[in-house]
């Protein structure tokens, strides 16, 4: 631990500032990374906290200021600074690089957290948006409410199988029917097309 301690602060005073920024960053982006694999993410937490004022965070998960993108931040400002220390010795054009680095890397985040965010999807279904609509019969349908068969519909982007009537005759599989009411909120009532 002496060593370390000595290595650290026997280097320049810039270069302590990108150590302490990528060494940091890093060790909270790996423990996010863990608790979000683990399912422990902070999405799912409940903060009881008052503030009072405004808070930076405007935006939720995606904002620019949340704690994610500053870590984000942080990691690319900290190591492009000590992977451009020795090649640009200028020091205002080193911060400024690893000030646009830092910046690149919040954006990645935001940038890939809309994109997966777009891929979410609600898992409930509305079984009244299956009225009218048509469909293809999985299981036979019997003739005249005398049993139930199923069909395969699509709703809400996903295909469903669910429970169906009729009150003509009997629908064989692989028939396409349409569907003209809802029963139960769970059986459709069905005609052949």
């Amino acid at each position: 631990m002496n060593e370390l301690s000595n290595w650290y602060f026997g280097l320049a005073p810039s270069l302590q500032i990108f150590w302490g920024c990528a060494l940091i960053s890093s060790g909270v982006f790996a423990i996010q990374t863990i608790l979000t694999l683990i399912g422990m993410d902070n999405t799912d937490m409940d903060v009881d906290a008052d503030f009072d004022g405004d808070t930076m965070d405007t935006g939720g998960y995606m904002s620019l200021f949340s704690i994610r993108s500053l870590v984000n931040f942080f990691v690319g400002f900290g190591w492009a600074g000590i992977s451009f220390y020795n090649i640009i010795t200028a020091k205002i054009l080193l911060f400024a690089v690893a000030i646009a680095f830092g910046l690149l890397f919040g954006y990645m985040y935001i940038f890939l957290r809309r994109k997966l965010m777009c891929l979410e999807s609600n898992g409930a279904v509305d079984i009244n948006d299956a009225l009218g609509k048509e469909a293809e019969v999985y299981l036979r349908i019997p003739a005249s409410n005398t049993g139930t068969g199923k069909v395969q519909i699509s709703l809400g982007g996903s295909i469903h199988e669910m429970p169906a009537i009729t009150e003509g005759s009997e629908i064989a599989s692989g028939k396409r029917i349409k569907v003209t009411k809802v029963l139960d909120n769970k059986t459709l009532l069905v005609e052949e097309i």
